[in-house]
């Protein structure tokens, strides 16, 4: 699950991402990507249109059918992504780790810029922030539904 603040923008856009890299590895089937906000200011709306052009001008799917959403306390998930260090305390009971932390690259602040109140190359940089994290996670999943498998044949 990923998590940004109103689940409009920077979450729903990992969530498509996420998907498509998933689904690239082969492991669409193993994996379930979902996303939340910390508020519930956004409930119900789509994702914002800005992102949704982005998104659809790199070749993903612009998030037909997304509905914001508030993270609940009995969301639990094997994996929940914070979008900056601001989500992750706000989540801390359900052991967040930030998305960025799995970009090889990032350093220093690990959050990913809110594109909210800039234009479309706000958007543009959120994009390349959640897509340079996004192949980390689906190798650090993938370790891990190995070793599940590996202790469940021991």
């Amino acid at each position: 699950m990923v998590v940004c603040t109103g689940n409009i923008c920077r979450s729903p856009m990992a969530e498509i991402v996420l998907r498509e890299r998933f689904a690239d590895a082969g492991l669409a089937d193993q994996v379930v990507v979902d996303s939340t906000g910390i508020s519930d200011e956004e409930h119900g709306n789509p994702v914002d249109r800005r992102a949704r052009a982005v998104l659809i001008a790199h070749g993903y799917p612009g998030g037909d059918g997304h509905r914001a959403r508030q993270v609940a306390a009995d969301d639990r998930r094997d994996l929940v992504l914070a979008m900056t260090s601001a989500h992750a305390r706000a989540l801390r009971g359900l052991g967040p780790v930030l998305y960025r932390s799995f970009d090889p690259d990032a350093v220093g602040d690990l959050d990913v810029a809110d594109p909210w109140y800039g234009g479309p190359r706000d958007f543009e940089a959120c994009l390349a922030q959640i897509e340079a994290a996004a192949d980390g996670i689906v190798d650090h999943v993938r370790n891990v539904l190995g070793n599940a498998r590996l202790t469940q044949n021991s």
